[in-house]
């Protein structure tokens, strides 16, 4: 049974797609999926897919920082490990593609890093905008560079209004 639903945020317009054993992809503003996936009535929408629009409308709004929401991954083990790694990023850091080379016990493999974030199905819930160069530099995302600088800045926004003055 697969389910598919729209939410609006700040940042634009993501689809969530969602099967019997969990999120199997969320769709960037900018990606074409939409046209070509049938939106599920809210009557017939599964407690996943209800559950995993109501954590990313609490990302959105500044008010939730962990998904909870069941996935469903099928990628090579390696990008399993990779995005396993990404998904340990706490909410308002980074980790270097070296980093997470190392994490993943390979410290040669960071093309392959970057490879297993452009392959990631599930952005934003595996967080592989929070995945930077070495040097600082933000790299390539799938949304674009400027979703992945404004994800952030948005994530930074939360944290220093939290802080306080």
């Amino acid at each position: 049974m697969n389910q598919f639903a729209i939410i609006d945020s700040p940042l634009g317009k993501f689809g969530i797609q969602c099967n019997d054993k969990g999120i199997c992809r969320i769709c960037l503003p900018n990606s074409a999926h939409f046209q070509t996936i049938p939106i599920t009535p809210l009557k017939k929408q599964s407690s996943t897919l209800k559950q995993a629009m109501d954590e990313l409308n609490l990302y959105f709004l500044g008010e939730g920082r962990k998904f909870t929401v069941p996935l469903d991954l099928r990628l090579p083990p390696y990008s399993n490990k990779v995005l396993k790694a990404v998904s340990k990023i706490p909410f308002g850091n980074t980790a270097s593609y070296q980093e997470i080379a190392i994490q993943t016990g390979n410290p040669k493999a960071v093309r392959a890093v970057g490879n297993a974030n452009a392959r990631n199905p599930i952005p934003i819930i595996i967080p592989c905008h929070r995945v930077i160069a070495s040097s600082g530099k933000l790299g390539g995302y799938g949304g674009g560079i400027d979703l992945k600088r404004m994800l952030l800045l948005h994530e930074n926004d939360v944290l220093s209004i939290e802080s306080g003055p």
